[in-house]
């Protein structure tokens, strides 16, 4: 999630644990620190634009290595704080809380997270909520702004720092419900047209979860597909467009080592063009909207150790949105499906029904 909902949510964990005996500015203020601390690792280096994109989100993610930083941090702040005798382990809690809430809200959305790093490297993401939620981050926003402003613990604050956390956590709840709801839509609709849904995302469209975007994947296309949270009257409308060029061979595609660094970080949600200067440009389908992808990459042509290379991938800067897509966006969200104007061109005819595109049967590839 984006740095805010981190801060102000961490925030309100230090004003739960600390606030009555500390003051809720303090308060809030250590635990809106602690809980964007992970983020630190932005500022790291891992070698170079691929395994920064790769590797973020890994080892100060892990709920392990959390859970064993955890004592040096919270007996530190402990002696901070004048040494509460009544609540040392009050601030273990707080500092366990900060730390892991933040790792387990990353991993609510798609990028992925790598939860149990150094034991397996996997990036869990379930992708129910976009990376920047207001519905999610303003009660938690309000209490926050509550207590830097007003120091005082009272009972109103508590009540309304529980309803805060309360409606926070429900919204968590119902997206993950929501993109389940979805799916099932999304796939029933892709059926209708005779296209592929053996690889299905389904992933909230910017800023809430009432508006959706379904991408299936068949081989050498991908087809969006996007559809309001409400039920409506309008013909769900279809993008297809191209996944691979159209003479890339798997021989070319095995003298890229990026490629299965990113085919295997995006779980196969990838697609592959050709940029001006021929090399290949690889794409993350999970995270943006077609062509702006968030995190697009110019492959270099090179083989050797993949460990301590630096020169992998190149990161390609991509406009964030297109002509028309923020009132499209608005009109999704209020129910009525309208053509994306950046898209319009790849609509897929209503009459037409799909025909299998074939795979390429490239090892490990997808």
């Amino acid at each position: 999630m984006d740095s805010v909902t981190q801060f102000v949510l961490g925030a309100g964990i230090g004003a739960a644990f600390l606030g009555k005996r500390h003051g809720l500015r303090k308060a809030a203020l250590t635990g809106g620190l602690l809980g964007t601390l992970p983020d630190l690792d932005v500022f790291w280096n891992y070698g170079g634009p691929l395994e920064n994109f790769v590797f973020h989100r890994s080892a100060t993610h892990s709920l392990v290595l959390q859970t064993i930083i955890t004592p040096l941090l919270a007996e530190g702040l402990w002696r901070v704080f004048k040494k509460p005798l009544d609540g040392r382990f009050t601030f273990y809690l707080m500092v366990w809380l900060c730390l892991i809430t933040h790792a387990l809200l990353d991993a609510v959305t798609i990028y992925g997270t790598q939860l149990f790093w150094p034991i397996t490297n996997h990036p869990f993401g379930i992708g129910s909520v976009f990376i920047i939620d207001p519905l999610y981050t303003l009660p938690l926003l309000f209490v926050v702004v509550w207590a830097l402003i007003r120091p005082t613990w009272t009972k109103a604050y508590k009540k309304a720092l529980t309803v805060a956390f309360c409606l926070s956590t429900l919204y968590l709840g119902w997206s993950v419900v929501a993109q389940d709801w979805m799916k099932n839509r999304a796939i029933e609709h892709f059926a209708s047209r005779n296209i592929p849904t053996d690889q299905v995302l389904v992933v909230p469209l910017p800023f809430s979860t009432l508006a959706w975007k379904a991408i299936a994947v068949q081989g050498g296309t991908y087809t969006n597909l996007y559809l309001p949270l409400v039920e409506t009257d309008d013909t769900p409308l279809f993008y297809r467009h191209k996944r691979w060029p159209q003479n890339l061979t798997c021989a070319q595609l095995g003298g890229y080592p990026a490629h299965e660094i990113l085919r295997a970080f995006t779980k196969g949600y990838y697609s592959l063009t050709q940029a001006t200067d021929k090399k290949l440009v690889q794409a993350d389908l999970r995270m943006g909207l077609t062509p702006n992808y968030v995190f697009r990459f110019k492959l270099e042509n090179g083989v050797g150790a993949i460990e301590g290379v630096n020169n992998l991938a190149e990161r390609v800067a991509s406009r964030r949105s297109q002509e028309g897509d923020f009132p499209w966006l608005f009109k999704m969200m209020t129910g009525e499906i309208k053509p994306r104007p950046a898209e319009e061109a790849n609509i897929f005819p209503h009459q037409q029904i799909a025909q299998m595109q074939p795979h390429h049967n490239c090892s490990k590839t997808g």
